[in-house]
């Protein structure tokens, strides 16, 4: 197994990557914190991996808030032992495809704070342990977003935030056997997505093949798993040279001279 005797934590584990990176990531080996803001939301995920002879405890918090971060940190510690792998996997679009004039400051700062500060908090609160357990490898979820305009300003800029926060990760804790990278997810059936979906068809703009296939080459969504196994390898020793690098998975969509989704909303 990929992860034995590893031990993870991963946030936002109750739907999409997240869920899909904790299930594969138990049956890889590892024991698995799955954090996410609601504890009742991601109890099934746990029960899943016990279900299938794994370890793994669910634990409810607000990444963007401190003494959550803690408690998520010394709850690891206490159930599972000192984590190897840190997988940055939560975050929020809070204003989908609402216009730079239009999204609201609580949208754009409610943005920063999960996905830029929560990964930064994570990072700074789980590190210590990670040097004290000898090293271990941080994935931070960033997005073509972060390359292309392909959502709000909010989401945009913070995820373009996770990729420069990933390689100053990879530059300060490379001497502590601390690798950080980013993936970057292109287009993939979650549940954000599914809810971005809803709010383009109430604005009568294009769901179908005619966005998707302008999303990469393939013409299709990603499904979350093919996302976790991109996770999976980055937290595995598999990747053990790769550090401070930023991770394309998106069908190509960045290579089709970073078409933007936003055109079809504006």
């Amino acid at each position: 197994m990929r992860l034995a005797g590893k031990i993870a934590i991963i946030t936002g584990a109750a739907g999409g990557m997240g869920q899909a990176s904790a299930l594969i990531f138990a049956r890889e080996g590892a024991k698995v914190a799955a954090v996410d803001l609601d504890e009742a939301r991601v109890a099934p995920v746990v029960e899943a991996i016990r279900a299938a002879g794994g370890a793994a405890i669910a634990i409810g918090a607000d990444i963007s808030k401190t003494a959550d971060v803690r408690r998520i940190v010394d709850r690891t510690v206490a159930e599972l032992g000192l984590p190897n792998i840190l997988f940055n996997n939560a975050g929020v679009d809070t204003e989908g495809k609402r216009s730079i004039l239009d999204i609201s400051e609580e949208a754009f700062d409610r943005c920063v704070e999960v996905n830029l500060k929560g990964a930064w908090l994570m990072t700074k609160h789980v590190a210590p342990q990670m040097i004290a357990a000898g090293g271990g490898s941080i994935v931070n979820t960033a997005s073509i977003a972060a390359h292309i305009v392909a959502s709000s300003a909010g989401y945009c800029a913070s995820k373009a935030g996770v990729i420069a926060l990933t390689k100053v990760t990879a530059v300060e804790l490379g001497k502590h056997g601390i690798r950080a990278n980013a993936l970057c997810p292109g287009a993939t059936e979650t549940p954000m997505a599914r809810e971005q979906r809803i709010e383009m068809q109430k604005k009568g703009l294009p769901t179908s093949n005619e966005l998707i296939d302008r999303m990469g080459v393939l013409g299709r969504m990603a499904q979350p798993e093919e996302m976790a196994m991109m996770a999976l390898f980055l937290a595995s020793d598999e990747a053990s040279f790769a550090t401070g690098a930023v991770f394309d998975n998106d069908a190509g969509w960045t290579a089709m001279s970073g078409i933007s989704v936003q055109a079809f909303a504006t």
